[in-house]
This record gives C-alpha cells, sequence and structure tokens, in this order.
C-alpha cells in the first residue's frame, strides 16, 4: 500500500476523531452562550482548508505537467542526436549506436525502478557514465571538423535534459504545506463537529463525507507529486522513450 492511501486513510479516521471531539465538547459546553459565532469561525477555518487545497492540487498538477512534457522533450533529444550521428565517419557510427542503445536501457531503467532506491541510483550513475562516453566519443569523431557544429550541440541537449528531468521528479510539495493541509483537515474537521453539537441528532452521513472528500483531494494531491508509484502514472508520455528505444534497435 502506497504512502499516500496510507496518509489519506489516516487522515479520513483522525478527521472523524476530531470531528467526535468537536461534538462532545460542543455538548457539553452551554449553546446559548458559546456557540454564538461559531459559524463564522467555522467558514474561516474551512474556507483556508479549501484554500490550500485548491494551491496545492494545482501546484502538483503543474508539477505533473512539467514532468509529463519533459518525458517528451527527453525523447525528442536522444532521437535527434541518434540521427545526428548520420554526419560522422562510418567507421565511428556503429560504437556510438551501441553506446546510445545502452543509455535509453539505462535511462528507462531509472524510471522504471524507482521503488528501489539502491536500483533507482544504480542505473542513473550507469546513464551518467555513458553520457560521458558518448560524449568523448562523439568529440573525438568530429574533431575539427564542421560536423561538430551539427553533433555536439544536440548531445548536449541530451545530456542538459537529464538534469531537468531529476530535478523535476525530486520537485515535490514542501512538508510544510502538507503538513499544513492536515493539521487544516483536523481542525475543520472539530469545528465543524462543534459547529453541529447543538442538534439533537448528529448527521453522521455528512461527517463521513466531509472527511471522505477532504481525504481523497490530499490523496490526489499526494498522488500527483508521485506519478510512478500510485494511480496517476507518466505511462503514456514514459512509451516515447519506450518507442524510441524499439526504434534504434
Amino acid at each position: 500500500m502506497g504512502t499516500a492511501v496510507v496518509a489519506s486513510v489516516v487522515l479520513f479516521l483522525a478527521m472523524l476523531v476530531f470531528a467526535e471531539i468537536g461534538y462532545r465538547v460542543g455538548r457539553i459546553q452551554d449553546p446559548e452562550g458559546l456557540q454564538i459565532g461559531v459559524g463564522a469561525i467555522e467558514g474561516a477555518v474551512l474556507a483556508l482548508l479549501g484554500l490550500i487545497l485548491a494551491f496545492t492540487f494545482s501546484s502538483a498538477s503543474s508539477r505533473l505537467e512539467v514532468r509529463r512534457q519533459l518525458v517528451v522533450r527527453e525523447a525528442n533529444a536522444i532521437g535527434t542526436a541518434y540521427l545526428r550521428l548520420d554526419v560522422i565517419p562510418p567507421a565511428e557510427q556503429a560504437p556510438l549506436r551501441q553506446l546510445f542503445r545502452q543509455y535509453l536501457d539505462a535511462r528507462l531503467a531509472i524510471y522504471e525502478q524507482l521503488g528501489h532506491p539502491a536500483a533507482t541510483e544504480a542505473a542513473m550513475k550507469k546513464a551518467e557514465q555513458l553520457q560521458r562516453e558518448i560524449w568523448s566519443k562523439a568529440e573525438a569523431s568530429t574533431h575539427g571538423q564542421l560536423t561538430s557544429l551539427v553533433v555536439l550541440p544536440a548531445m548536449n541537449e541530451m545530456i542538459d535534459i537529464t538534469t531537468a528531468r531529476t530535478v523535476a521528479l525530486r520537485t515535490r510539495t514542501p512538508d510544510l504545506i502538507v503538513y499544513l493541509m492536515f493539521g487544516l483537515a483536523m481542525l475543520s474537521a472539530m469545528v465543524a463537529g462543534y459547529g453541529i453539537s447543538p442538534a439533537k441528532r448528529r448527521n453522521l452521513l455528512m461527517t463521513v463525507v466531509f472527511s471522505m472528500a477532504t481525504s481523497i483531494t490530499v490523496y490526489t494531491v499526494m498522488d500527483l507529486d508521485n506519478p510512478q508509484s500510485g494511480l496517476i502514472r507518466l505511462i503514456s508520455a514514459e512509451q516515447a522513450l519506450s518507442q524510441l528505444r524499439g526504434a534504434i534497435k
């Protein structure tokens, strides 16, 4: 079970507990005295929760789109650099094409094994080593020739895009914002429970619906930040790399 799922289930249960705490505290207090003004406070807390959820959802969604675009850009950059090998002397092409195939395998392995840190780190190191080998051989093959103006910039773009992908992959919602979401969700549940305490019978269904809706939204935000392990994936975008690998066999 993923971290986002566990965190969302815990949040759901915690909101039910805090709603019950608020309800019981409200039942103990004098409803005609202390309940005055609770509606305004409840509205303010719920509005703040809604604002934070909207902000984090929008940010996480934007980061997912950036990651998707970077996958396509990397596939295009590698494909372009591979095609530029045609201008290199024929005797030098075969070793470079083999290095490209190995490099693509290493890049694909990075994203296929994100759930295994050791394997991911090994694949990243291998890809970096292959980058250096590709650059070194390409530079030697085009040294002093005009073809270097065609080949090397494409290689440089191919290498640079990997840094952008790594940064985008590691950029997530700050922990402080996540803690704030959880804290406001539980506080909102408690205030809501306190607000309905004067009623003769509690509306348990609405409490469950509110808690579930908030928990699902928080899960979605966290899932957007983990496109390799949740329900939201980059599979369609990463197929571009897989298709490119199939094309350069």
